[in-house]
C-alpha cells in the first residue's frame, strides 16, 4: 500500500455534476471531503445518484461539471493513476462463472502485471481473509451469492489499493453473509489502513460500519456527519404516529410544544423528536384530539438513521 495514503485526502470532490441528457440530472453538485483511513458511506434509496457518483470517482464516467481527485490524482487528467490506486466492487456481479475462484483472482492480478510469486502469495492471503480456501478450486458457478460477493471483494484487494469503492456490497445477501462482509470491511480499515467508500440503502449497515455518513437523494448530499452526530439531531426519543384527519393542524400544534425538538411528516407518518418520549405521549395525543386528527398507531423508540433520512427527505426509503 502506498505510504502517502494517510498524508492526503482519500477523496475530494467539488461541485460534481452528471447529466445524461437535458432531462436526467443524476448528480447535482456533490461536494465530498473524505480523509484517508476512513469508512465513508453514501446512504440513499435506489436512484439517488450513488452509483453514478462512484462511476465518476472511479473514472468510468466523466463529470459534466465539477472536479474530483482520488488518492491525490485528478479523475480526468490522471485517470490511469487513479485506476492504479483503487479497487472496485460493482453492484452487479462481474465474475466469469466458468472460472474457478483462484483463476478469477489470478487473471485479475496478471492484468496489473503482478509476478507469479506475488500473485500466489496474495491469493493465498486473501482467500484466507474471507474463508474461501476450500472453495478456491471450484468453479464460480457452484458458489452461493455470499461466496461470490466475498470473492469480488478480495478481487478488488489484489493490488493493495489505497481507496476501495464498494457499490452496494451486501445487496441481496442473507443477514449472516451481510454481517461477515461488514466485518471484513472494518478489518480492512483497522488492520490495513485502507480508505473505503461504500454505497448502501441499508441503514443499519451504514450506522454500524461507517466513520462518516452522507445521506444522498436526487443527486444531492442532504446532510453529512458521524452516525451518532446525525442520530443525535433527532432528540433522545422519536414518537412515530400513524393516523388520519387534519394532519397539517396537528403538525402545527406539535411544532408549538416546547418538548418537541423536531417534527417531520411524510409517507403517512408523523415523527416527533423529543426528550423522554413516553412522558409526553398524553400531551401529543391531546394535541391530535384538538386537531381532529385520529391516531391509529403510536410508538416510542430511540432514533436511527432511518429517522434522520425521513427528517431530511420527508419520506421513507423507496425500495
Amino acid at each position: 500500500m502506498v505510504e502517502s495514503s494517510n498524508k492526503r485526502l482519500a477523496i475530494k470532490a467539488e461541485g460534481l455534476v452528471k447529466r445524461f441528457d437535458e432531462n436526467i440530472l443524476a448528480v447535482n453538485g456533490i461536494d465530498l471531503t473524505i480523509e484517508a483511513n476512513t469508512i465513508f458511506a453514501l446512504l440513499g434509496p435506489n436512484g439517488a445518484g450513488k452509483t453514478t457518483t462512484i462511476n465518476m470517482l472511479t473514472t468510468l464516467l466523466a463529470p459534466t461539471e465539477g472536479s474530483a481527485s482520488v488518492a491525490g490524482f485528478d479523475v480526468i487528467k490522471q485517470a490511469n493513476e487513479v485506476r492504479n490506486a483503487i479497487g472496485v466492487t460493482f453492484q452487479e456481479t462481474t465474475l466469469d462463472d466458468e472460472l474457478t475462484g483462484r483463476q478469477a483472482l489470478d487473471f485479475h492480478a496478471r492484468l496489473y502485471g503482478m509476478s507469479k510469486d506475488q500473485r500466489t502469495a496474495k491469493i493465498r492471503e486473501l482467500l484466507a481473509l474471507v474463508e474461501l480456501e476450500e472453495a478456491a478450486d471450484r468453479t464460480i458457478s457452484t458458489y452461493s451469492g455470499g461466496m461470490k460477493r466475498r470473492l469480488e471483494l478480495i478481487r478488488g484487494l489484489m493490488t493493495d489499493p489505497e481507496v476501495l469503492f464498494l457499490d452496494e456490497p451486501t445487496l441481496g445477501l442473507d443477514p449472516q453473509s451481510r454481517a461477515r462482509i461488514g466485518d471484513y470491511i472494518v478489518e480492512l480499515k483497522e488492520k490495513h489502513g485502507m480508505s473505503v467508500l461504500l454505497t448502501t440503502h441499508y441503514m443499519d449497515e451504514a450506522e454500524k460500519l461507517s466513520d462518516r455518513v452522507a445521506i444522498i437523494d436526487h443527486g444531492k448530499i442532504l446532510t453529512e456527519g458521524t452516525p451518532s452526530e446525525l442520530v443525535e439531531q433527532m432528540g433522545a426519543d422519536v414518537i412515530t404516529i400513524i393516523g388520519h384527519g387534519n394532519r397539517e393542524e396537528f403538525v402545527s400544534k406539535i411544532n408549538d410544544l416546547p418538548c418537541c425538538e423536531t417534527v417531520t411528516s411524510g409517507n403517512g407518518l408523523v415523527q416527533i423528536g423529543v426528550d423522554s418520549g413516553s412522558k409526553h405521549l398524553v400531551e401529543v395525543i391531546s394535541q391530535a384530539n384538538q386537531s381532529d386528527f385520529v391516531v391509529d398507531d403510536i410508538s416510542v423508540a430511540k432514533p436511527s438513521l432511518g429517522d434522520v433520512f425521513l427528517k431530511f427527505t420527508g419520506r421513507q426509503f423507496r425500495d
